[in-house]
């Protein structure tokens, strides 16, 4: 098990802590790579999440959510509709 601290210059201490559990061979420039594209996948499901209405699909069946997929991306392209 490593702790990957994240201590940007000009801060008096970290500000960021990830664990990993991979291979102690796994060398650090690719668990700092593993770590910090976690915020981006975070990000961009948020954007999707909020954007595309993704966050009301709960509970739908493959039919309501494609309907509801399909409209909500009609709507953002301009295409109007449901």
């Amino acid at each position: 098990m490593r702790l990957l601290a994240d201590w940007p210059d000009g801060e008096d201490k970290p500000t960021r802590f990830w664990l990993s559990d991979l291979p102690d061979d796994t060398p650090i420039a690719e668990l700092v790579r593993l770590a910090k594209i976690r915020r981006r996948i975070e990000h961009d499901y948020r954007a999707l999440k909020h954007g595309l209405g993704l966050d009301h699909f709960e509970g739908r069946s493959w039919t309501g959510w494609h309907h509801h997929a399909t409209s909500r991306l009609r709507r953002r392209a301009g295409a109007g509709g449901g």
